[in-house]
């Protein structure tokens, strides 16, 4: 069994990559975005990027750095198939999934202005946000000395493959190719 983990910044094409891996190489596929809005709803809480966060940093900091990729893992490994994980935000994430066995770490990023543009296209709840609130949601998630809390620049720098997604989806699929080529 292969896991894939995804990380990257805000709108860089996540997603994207996602449905990729799903359609072309048969990944299953589990959200952390998913599992934290249901546990979102579960709490009574707003459903935004806000709640999203609070939520992971309260069950990482109640059970560990890892517990939500944890989690999925667990899932992922009862089904026995090749699986993605997105969207890894901690390094402890990184760290527990490389211990599980065969694991590779995507990181995707983008220009901020085109990365806004698309969160602004894809219209989910969470998005609906100024460029100002996208770029201090960045910020925020981006570094941060507790391990509990999200680092998103950690994370890409202990990726095995950057890919930048500044172009066409079919550069995308493209530089895909050629990743799913060297761990194949």
């Amino acid at each position: 069994m292969k896991i894939v983990g995804i990380t990257g910044t805000l709108g860089a094409g996540k997603g994207t990559i996602v449905s990729y891996l799903t359609k072309e190489k048969g990944f299953t596929h589990y959200s952390v975005r998913d599992f934290l809005l249901q546990e979102v709803k579960r709490r009574g809480m707003p459903e935004n990027r806000d709640s999203l966060t609070s939520v992971a940093n309260d069950l990482r900091k109640n059970n560990s750095p890892s517990y939500i990729v944890d989690q999925l893992y667990e899932r992922a490994k009862r089904s026995g198939k090749d699986t993605i994980i997105e969207s890894i935000r901690t390094p402890g994430e990184v760290l527990s999934l490389r211990e599980k066995g065969v694991f590779i770490l995507l990181a995707v990023d983008a220009a901020p202005q085109i990365r806004y543009e698309r969160i602004k296209m894809r219209n989910s709840i969470t998005d609906h946000i100024d460029y100002d609130t996208f770029l201090a949601n960045e910020k925020r998630e981006m570094t941060s000395d507790d391990p509990n809390k999200q680092n998103l620049k950690k994370c890409i720098e202990m990726a095995d493959f950057v890919i930048r997604n500044d172009g066409s989806l079919n550069e995308l699929y493209e530089q895909l190719e050629e990743v799913w080529e060297r761990i194949s």
